[in-house]
């Protein structure tokens, strides 16, 4: 059984790098490993979406939160995880107008609000999709350890190397291509993988009801998800790559939907299998994990298919963050962009210290939340930079109050700005609803107020 599962990992890993090295430019500049500009089509963007947005966090995230909270909670995540391309058929094409050879969205930054914002920008996304490299790294690390005797660091070393081979050598086009695979790989594997658990079920109604939470409980953990969610996936370099790639505005548009209704579809589909545990009186495991207990229930036969989905769903957002990032830190300096070596340079040597930090198996839950909510505090100033009144003091005054606006809840709550600091930087790794509404609340009234009232509108 161990060679047979080590044989399909390294098979799938082979496949990856063959996909991406083809897909590579035979002429490539740093402009087109970088952005692809211009030239993939909407059912290509669909797919690298939907790939790209996924990972190992919706074999965990989504069906606890179904388990635990109940289906409001779980409509509430999979609303957000799908709202960021739902922006992006509103704002993508005005952007690709505004910056036809634009490359990032701290470029479009640069360019509408100045250098500083530029930086903070910058480091929001770096800071999330670091955190986001690093999660999916031990989730893989961890999932290898869960179905099979396979050693995770194996497996997520040969992920790392695999993801780089074809990221470092054909950059974006690369990237596109093996998320085009990727993505039939894992809506394949997923409904083998779900139709085997369910149909494992015994016949006749469930032991025990739907599991649901106190409605409020329900609503606010979905409207913090949603918000938490949307915010953080708008500094995701690597959808922003993708607006210039789209052949067209009509591709771009057609690619953002139906990657939005993909992923709302996997992601209800995969949450649903954690409320069926729970109906079904399975043992969730400590720490739970409701979709492996319906998984092991099935039989052992299911995980390997389970573990290479799980190898789909880590590559195909690993290797779209290392070519995010690769994009972002090579145009990092206005007007000094990198060379194509050094870019491929960059991205080999991020992923040393991520890969260090994946290894200890630490959990990375609590940077992610401060990641997420210091993008909530800057996710209206950037979109409003559209909005021809909208002018550079706006934005950063805007972003300024958003950070107090996250701080203001716990500190009006407790009377200390200490305790407001803490509450905003979730000391129980639990998202909580009050500094993503004071983050967004504020920070919209500030930038709006303050471009409102400026006297000169700016050129937009």
């Amino acid at each position: 059984m161990t060679l047979t599962i080590a044989a399909a990992l390294v098979a799938a890993l082979l496949s990856f790098i063959w996909i991406g090295l083809r897909a590579r430019a035979s002429n490539e500049d740093l402009d087109t490993y970088l952005t692809a500009r211009n030239s993939q089509s909407a059912s290509t963007l669909a797919l690298s979406f939907l790939a790209s947005g996924m990972g190992a966090w919706i074999l965990f995230v989504p069906p606890e939160i179904a388990a635990f909270v109940g289906p409001v909670a779980l409509g509430g995540y999979v609303l957000g995880a799908a709202l960021p391309f739902i922006v992006l058929v509103w704002f993508g094409p005005a952007i690709r107008r505004h910056m036809p050879d634009g490359r990032s969205l701290a470029e479009y930054a640069q360019a509408r609000f100045g250098t500083v914002l530029r930086h903070w920008l910058s480091a929001l996304s770096i800071l999330y999709m670091l955190c986001f490299i690093t999660a999916e790294l031990t989730a893989m690390s961890t999932i290898t350890a869960m179905l099979s005797p396979l050693p995770g660091s194996w497996v997520t070393v040969g992920l790392v190397v695999t993801t780089l081979i074809y990221t470092v050598w054909g950059g974006l086009r690369a990237s596109l291509a093996t998320d085009r695979w990727q993505a039939w790989l894992l809506l394949g594997l997923l409904a083998l993988v779900a139709g085997a658990a369910v149909a494992s079920l015994p016949a006749g109604p469930l032991p025990k009801p739907m599991p649901s939470a106190p409605l409020e409980v329900g609503v606010s953990v979905a409207l913090t998800l949603i918000i938490a969610v949307t915010a953080a996936n708008l500094f995701h370099q690597g959808y922003w790559q993708r607006i210039w790639s789209a052949q067209s505005d009509a591709a771009l548009r057609q690619g953002a939907w139906w990657g939005g209704v993909s992923t709302m579809v996997v992601m209800a589909a995969v949450g649903a299998m954690g409320a069926l545990a729970v109906m079904s009186g399975k043992d969730l495991g400590t720490p739970p994990a409701p979709l492996f207990a319906l998984v092991a229930a099935a039989g052992q036969w299911l995980a390997l298919p389970t573990l290479l989905l799980a190898l789909a769903l880590v590559a195909s957002s690993v290797d779209t963050l290392q070519s995010g990032l690769a994009s972002l830190l090579s145009t990092y300096r206005p007007g000094h962009n990198t060379s194509l070596r050094a870019a491929r340079w960059i991205t080999v040597l991020l992923m040393v210290p991520v890969l260090l930090v994946a290894l200890q198996g630490h959990s990375v839950l609590r940077l992610f939340l401060i990641a997420d909510l210091l993008c909530a505090t800057a996710v209206v100033p950037v979109l409003l930079g559209l909005w021809s009144r909208m002018t550079p003091r706006a934005a950063v005054l805007g972003c300024l109050a958003g950070l107090v606006g996250a701080v203001l809840p716990g500190w009006l709550d407790t009377g200390s700005v200490a305790q407001g600091l803490l509450a905003a930087s979730f000391p129980t790794n639990v998202p909580t609803l009050a500094p993503f509404v004071g983050a967004l609340l504020v920070s919209s009234l500030v930038c709006v107020g303050t471009a409102f009232f400026s006297q000169r509108p700016s050129a937009g």
